[in-house]
């Protein structure tokens, strides 16, 4: 028997990037779809009062962002705790649980932070 080839560490993580578990693909999708919703928003909202708009309330862009934490990481793992059932085994029962939630939850809190970094410090520039 032939002995087994050793894989380099970029081809195993191709690997595991092409093989994702559904459940970590949905919790990661939903909390990208609602980051990236927000962080226009916010985006929108930054420009129009970096153009002078008078905005009811005044600049609140720290409330804005610190919304949007919150929104992201709880949708985040609301949806995923609606749209990834636990493994179910042999029957055909589907379980939630707060696992799921969790899932959601870790995979929303990067997601989060990358979004807003991308919008504020590469987008925002180019948007004048």
């Amino acid at each position: 028997m032939p002995p087994v080839r050793q894989r380099g560490w970029a081809e195993v993580r191709w690997r595991q990037f092409r093989n994702a578990p559904r459940p970590i693909v949905r919790a990661v999708l939903s909390s990208l779809v609602v980051a990236a919703v927000l962080a226009t928003a916010y985006l929108a909202y930054d420009v129009a009062l970096a153009r002078g708009t008078n905005m009811p309330g005044g600049d609140l862009r720290i409330l804005a962002v610190t919304v949007y934490v919150v929104v992201v990481l709880v949708v985040g793992s609301v949806v995923t705790y609606l749209v990834v059932p636990q493994p179910s085994g042999a029957g055909s029962v589907r379980r939630r649980s707060g696992w799921s939630a969790a899932l959601g939850l870790f995979a929303a809190v990067p997601i989060a932070y990358l979004v807003i970094v991308v919008a504020i410090q590469i987008v925002r520039p180019v948007l004048g």
